[in-house]
């Protein structure tokens, strides 16, 4: 078996960030399109949508990076 080790969260300090997947409007897949905080509480997520790359450090928050 495999030993995956993830990167601490850049928020909380206390969770892990987990990649994320996802499938393209052609239907190819999009490896690792978010990092998200496995703590529950903490709700912090590094996503790319549309080539720009957001973090969202609340459910209703959302910040583009440039």
């Amino acid at each position: 078996m495999q030993n995956l080790s993830f990167p601490k969260c850049l928020k909380c300090n206390e969770g892990v960030l987990i990649p994320l997947s996802d499938y393209g409007r052609g239907g190819a897949t999009i490896h690792f399109k978010a990092w998200v905080c496995n703590n529950p509480s903490c709700h912090f997520q590094i996503r790319i949508d549309n080539g720009e790359v957001s973090v969202l450090d609340t459910i209703a928050s959302k910040k583009r990076l440039k």
